[in-house]
């Protein structure tokens, strides 16, 4: 039985939901087991987080292990040792501290994380950097590194250790993510290998192999005059040309002020020349701690949209052309949070949204979250319906001496009753459902795994079932149309990453480093197994030897999971 950090509350054993329990939003049919994709259908690479801009971690492969051994690890060096491992092709050393996820294109593996590795000699491991890797594919082995220097200004911008926490996007041989010095950085996939220095950026300090060839970049804090708080981690996206980008603008270090409330939290770049198209300020001085979300785009009821999570817990979709002015277009925009729900720092009830809007079959899902450091607390998991336009939170704030015009947002409380505030559901709320807890076996209690607690990840979707994992450790099963609960597992750690769904099973990773194996379905007795009083993941669980803070992804048959330390390559023909 694994011990929950202190935090944490005691454990919680599952509690397996009926088929026949259903939210206030509605009932329907459970969907069956998914069959394994055919060996035709596979998706090849893996080009950003989530695939795709619609962020929907369920890649097409077959064949995909539940059962590997990772083998032998010596923790002074990071050396692997395959001895007694299994069904692992290679292992690549990273840093000490890997949030983001990996992605996978023309052959070669990207991630970022810190120094620790010290893959370049002129960088010893005890020099701190943000650094993303590049592997190959074939067999792990290591080709290029770019580095970041840490921020001067230190913790309040750029936190000792953390590294590179985004994810990269490419597309063809270029690549763009944000750095750790809140920079947005393009890069060439092939480094120097290809024996050029591609442009028009030329100020590399080296250009041997193992170095990154880096074709251009912004800084969005001297540009911009962003402040990010902690860290930059945007995983951008793009649509044609435009690259989207939020910049992580947040709260000083003493968490009292907002010291750039006019910079930009969202922008929009030309990616191929670096000019910024349009900007938007929004949320100014509602941001509530930080800006760690990452943009969705898709085409929705014939518009194209591009989606923020923002620091003040609203969504908002924009025009992805912005207004022609350099400014933004807004199309909608969401209160995720109960408007008497209350911010204050280690015991809030009102949250950001951290984890990534999500596009499935015309909807929205998104859920609210906090900074890990700040603790557990209540979460809310919405599906919107991005067709209607304005504000179309579930409820609009009003005030007694003008009960008829909607009162602007507020950064603490939306709605203070105690100075005649009070609110009135919105008949233009896009809100299809909304789940926070649910009293699943009638006991008239809500229990810990009937609760939806904050969140740092992102829903994945398939088959109309979805899949998320809370902080507090509850991995969620829902009808994605109806919001019902088709069961709930604890993991009894922490998760702070997103699930996996693919060839008909569901993989999530936790702190404790277990990555947990479902058979993806909505029918809790074909997604668990019994054992004794208890219900276990159908496939069991597999340590990885450290924590799992990122997201497993599938590209080739391949599947790829990192934990703080390392990478691993992991597939039933392997070793």
């Amino acid at each position: 039985m694994k011990n929950r950090a202190t935090r944490f509350l005691a454990s919680v054993v599952l509690v397996a939901i009926t088929a026949s329990v259903g939210l206030a939003a509605g009932a329907g049919k459970s969907a069956p087991a998914a069959k394994p994709a055919k060996a035709d259908a596979v998706t090849k690479e893996w080009t950003q987080w989530g695939g795709s801009s619609t962020r929907n971690n369920t890649p097409e492969a077959h064949n995909i292990p539940t059962e590997w051994a990772i083998g032998e690890f010596d923790y002074k060096t990071g050396a692997w040792n395959p001895k007694n491992a299994k069904n692992v092709k290679w292992v690549a050393r990273l840093g000490s501290q890997t949030y983001g996820n990996v992605v996978v294109s023309g052959g070669r593996a990207f991630i970022g994380t810190n120094n620790s590795a010290g893959w370049l000699k002129r960088y010893p491991p005890e020099h701190d950097l943000g650094v993303l890797l590049c592997f190959d594919i074939k067999d792990g082995k290591f080709l290029w590194q770019h580095s970041s220097e840490k921020l001067p200004t230190g913790r309040v911008h750029d936190w000792p250790l953390q590294g590179v926490c985004s994810t990269p996007l490419v597309e063809g041989n270029r690549l763009w993510f944000v750095t750790n010095r809140g920079e947005v950085r393009c890069l060439d996939t092939e480094g120097f290998y290809d024996g050029e220095n591609d442009g028009p950026y030329k100020q590399e300090e080296n250009t041997n192999k193992d170095e990154a060839d880096v074709v251009w970049v912004y800084d969005m804090m001297k540009e911009l005059k962003v402040s990010q708080h902690n860290m930059a981690d945007c995983s951008v996206t793009s649509a044609g040309d435009i690259l989207f980008v939020c910049t992580s603008n947040g709260v000083d270090e003493a968490h009292n002020g907002i010291p750039a409330p006019l910079a930009p939290s969202f922008i929009a770049m030309n990616k191929n020349t670096k000019d910024v198209l349009w900007t938007d300020t929004t949320p100014g001085l509602n941001i509530l701690h930080g800006q760690w979300s990452s943009p969705a785009y898709a085409v929705l009821g014939g518009v194209p949209q591009v989606i923020f999570g923002a620091g003040d817990g609203w969504l908002y979709s924009f025009a992805p052309e912005g207004d022609g002015k350099g400014g933004s277009k807004v199309l909608w925009k969401f209160d995720c949070n109960p408007k008497t729900s209350h911010y204050a720092l280690n015991k809030a009830t009102r949250n950001h949204i951290i984890g990534m809007p999500v596009i499935y079959d015309g909807l929205v899902y998104v859920a609210v979250g906090e900074d890990p450091e700040h603790g557990e607390g209540t979460g809310h998991l919405w599906c919107i319906d991005p067709t209607k336009r304005g504000d179309v939170s579930p409820e609009l704030a009003y005030n007694s001496a003008d009960p008829k015009k909607p009162i602007a947002p507020k950064r603490i409380q939306a709605v203070e009753p105690e100075k005649g505030d009070f609110a009135r559901p919105n008949p233009n709320s896009a809100a299809v459902w909304h789940y926070s807890e649910f009293d699943a076996n009638g006991d008239g209690k809500i229990g810990f795994d009937e609760t939806m607690h904050r969140t740092l990840g992102s829903a994945a979707i398939k088959d109309g079932v979805l899949y998320i994992a809370d902080y507090s450790g509850v991995f969620h099963c829902l009808d994605a149309k109806t919001g019902k609960v088709n069961w709930a597992y604890d993991m009894l750690s922490a998760s702070w990453g997103s699930p996996l769904v693919v060839d008909g099973k569901v993989y999530i990773g936790d702190e404790d480093g277990d990555v947990a194996i479902f058979r993806h379905s909505a029918d809790p007795n074909v997604a668990l197994k019994k054992e004794g009083d208890e219900r276990k993941p159908f496939y069991g669980e597999i340590n990885m030897g450290n924590s799992v803070y990122s997201t497993p992804i599938v590209a080739d048959n391949v599947l790829y999971i990192a934990n703080r330390t390392h990478l691993f390559a992991i597939a039933n023909e392997g070793k």
